[in-house]
């Protein structure tokens, strides 16, 4: 069958375990649709912290793929899974329902250098699909964390060297605190590893005088 223009444009490869002809398919959707565990980061946030599983199959591929290799379709089907993940939480009594107060989530803070490489942040663009699915009524996106121009990329550092490279480096838009306003928070990144960027970003929140819930990820390298 000749290529046509649509599948250039659309990919045709599962983002989750590469299975041609579906851009994520329902073995990985269903993967992602657990109800979210409770993690203990070496570097603990000072918060409860989620996971919607391990850092390893379609969680890993899709995170990779995301960041990686360009996917900015994915951001949809992990919004979605992050969605049932809020849902299954206020359900459980961990967040505030939406009738009490509006939902705000604060995407973890990347460097401007590899959002721009990846064709903008892709945890925001998440964020923002979860929005949609629960709608904006009941959740609020608020990017305001921001890191300093000499954090390093992670990859490859030691759990010591992760602290070092952050530490005191997360900071708060200038401005951006009126914009969180009232409402439970919730921080949201796609890996927690050490433990280290959470911790700061909370850190970052509290001294700014935005208090945060709770932490969600979609993966959680144990």
């Amino acid at each position: 069958m000749p290529t046509t223009l649509l599948d250039l444009i659309l990919p045709r490869e599962c983002g989750g375990c590469a299975r041609v002809d579906a851009s994520w398919c329902p073995a990985c959707a269903c993967a992602l649709d657990a109800a979210p565990g409770s993690v203990r980061p070496r570097v603990d946030p000072g918060v409860p912290c989620w996971a919607l599983g391990p850092y390893a199959g379609p969680h890993r591929a899709s995170i990779l793929a995301m960041k990686e290799r360009g996917r900015r379709d994915l951001a949809a089907p992990l919004g979605v899974a992050l969605a049932a993940a809020v849902t299954r939480l206020r359900d459980a009594g961990e967040i505030d329902p939406p009738e009490l107060s509006p939902l705000v989530l604060v995407p973890a803070p990347s460097r401007r250098r590899a959002a721009r490489a990846r064709g903008g942040d892709p945890i925001l663009r998440t964020c923002r699909r979860v929005a949609r699915v629960l709608a904006p009524e009941d959740v609020r996106v608020v990017s305001v964390l921001r890191v300093d121009a000499q954090v390093r990329d992670s990859v490859g550092l030691t759990a010591d060297e992760r602290a070092d490279n952050l530490r005191g480096r997360v900071r708060v838009r200038s401005g951006g605190i009126a914009a969180v306003g009232r409402g439970p928070v919730l921080l949201v990144d796609d890996v927690v590893t050490t433990g280290t960027t959470a911790a700061e970003s909370v850190a970052a929140l509290r001294r700014s005088g935005v208090g945060v819930d709770a932490v969600l990820v979609l993966a959680a390298v144990r």
